[in-house]
């Protein structure tokens, strides 16, 4: 296809307009919208993995979109009234059917790089960790939304109908939506005793992924090529439908989209932890001393190892021997609802924890305290608020010697909350002996550390859980 036959399919289809739609919807989607992908360290303006996965989710609205611009402009030939005219000239039916998907293809294909670089740009601004680990899930991307165009350019070829479009673009939404809930997903129990569903090898046929709940996690090389198989033989029977002129042909077109399938199928990982995986590189470990954090967030290294070294110095003072040694960004990236793994020679937090995410200076430091003392054992992935976060508070104030909300609580009826629920423990405990704090704070990190007790019950010498 030269250009100006490109220009003219341009301002003659829907090419021009399928492109404006998916960019413009996904724009609206993710700036009129405020939600995880505004978010912590996972923002799709954070780092370069989350962009391409944020934007890889968009799919699960825009690719159903594809599918239906592709069936309106399948349908152009039909409009005109010009079939019959148009299979009776020299030109090859290849050729009609790739001037026809190739604009298309260019558009959808330019409006999706376009909205990967409105993110990139906010990325190189927000971060200093660059890589190409990205780069082939958006690539994949942009395939998942010609092959579904192209497709639908030859459905609508093969089934000429007004309700061909809508009936397509309502299909495979149905299909993105089944593949993340029932059929794309697996229902299990952790360890704890807590069900969950888990992704499948089914639902990696989806155009969309899971939503980003970890900066470290990315797409494994496996699923990437499963998925490529899986959209050629999607884009492989599209095209052989917009060249197929008899029902037989139409019916052998079937054959790369089923081949493809069942040889992605074979591809693709059937094990969750084989489909979304840590990126090695980007969980190497920068350090300052004692003070470690990610290579992804290398930038913020700076910030943290003063208040990180003081946290140690107070710990030790406090602890003695039994102090933590090291402070490290944790990179272990558990199953959702299972229990937390901690180290009692290492300090280990996440930047998206609420006490550490928005502190500085001091109030860095007595966060890091915190949870050198008291983990947290809430379920990955889960939320709360309670005992674990009250355990915190004395515990910080023991070691900094004054009872102070940690950094996060700032909010007024937080505050009088952790306060109502951690002062008359605090004038309690205080009015302990030396001997009798120490072996009630022994008491609390075996709890902490543990996840098997209550670290607040324990503080107030009560029984663990």
């Amino acid at each position: 296809m030269n250009i100006r036959v490109l220009r003219t399919e341009l301002r003659r289809s829907v090419a021009p307009w399928a492109g404006a739609v998916v960019l413009a919807g996904a724009l609206a989607f993710l700036y009129l919208l405020g939600s995880s992908w505004w978010q912590g360290t996972t923002a799709w303006t954070a780092q370069w993995t989350p962009l391409a996965m944020w934007t890889r989710s968009l799919l699960f609205y825009l690719w159903p979109l594809a599918v239906g611009l592709g069936a309106l402009q399948g349908l152009r030939d039909h409009r005109s009234k010009m079939s019959e005219l148009l299979t009776s000239t020299p030109r090859p039916p290849w050729h009609r059917a790739a001037t026809v998907a190739g604009p298309t293809a260019v558009t959808l294909a330019s409006a999706f790089a376009l909205l990967v670089l409105a993110g990139g740009v906010q990325v190189f601004a927000h971060t200093a960790y660059t890589h190409l680990g990205w780069l082939p899930i958006s690539l994949v991307g942009a395939l998942f939304l010609v092959a579904g165009a192209v497709l639908g350019m030859g459905a609508g070829r093969a089934l000429p109908s007004a309700l061909t479009p809508p009936a397509l673009a309502m299909g495979a939404f149905v299909f993105t939506a089944l593949m993340h809930m029932s059929l794309g997903r697996t229902e299990t129990t952790t360890a704890t005793g807590i069900p969950i569903t888990e992704p499948n090898r089914i639902s990696l046929l989806s155009p969309a992924v899971q939503e980003v709940r970890d900066v470290l996690l990315t797409l494994s090389a496996s699923v990437h090529v499963g998925q490529t198989v899986w959209l050629l033989g999607m884009a492989a029977t599209g095209f052989a439908l917009l060249v197929a002129a008899t029902p037989r042909a139409r019916l052998l077109a079937l054959t790369p989209v089923l081949a493809g399938a069942v040889i992605a199928l074979l591809v693709l990982p059937s094990d969750p932890r084989r489909m979304y995986v840590v990126d090695e590189a980007a969980a190497e470990l920068v350090c300052d001393g004692p003070v470690c954090v990610t290579k992804t967030h290398q930038a913020r290294l700076a910030g943290l190892a003063g208040p990180g070294k003081e946290a140690l110095r107070l710990l030790r003072g406090a602890l003695g021997g039994q102090a933590p040694v090291s402070v490290r960004e944790n990179t272990a990236v558990l199953p959702e609802g299972s229990t937390p793994q901690w180290s009692r020679e290492t300090v280990l937090f996440d930047f998206d924890d609420e006490i550490i995410a928005a502190a500085k200076g001091e109030e860095l430091t007595r966060a890091l305290v915190a949870k050198g003392m008291v983990p947290g054992c809430t379920a990955v992935g889960w939320s709360g608020f309670g005992s674990d976060e009250y355990a915190q508070t004395v515990a910080a104030g023991w070691v900094l010697g004054d009872l102070r909300p940690l950094p996060g609580m700032e909010a007024a009826g937080l505050r009088r909350e952790v306060d109502a629920a951690t002062r008359p423990v605090w004038k309690e405990f205080k009015a302990l002996s030396r001997a009798e704090q120490l072996s009630r704070i022994k008491a609390m990190r075996a709890a902490a550390f543990s996840c098997e007790g209550d670290a607040f019950d324990a503080l107030k010498g009560g029984a663990s859980r």
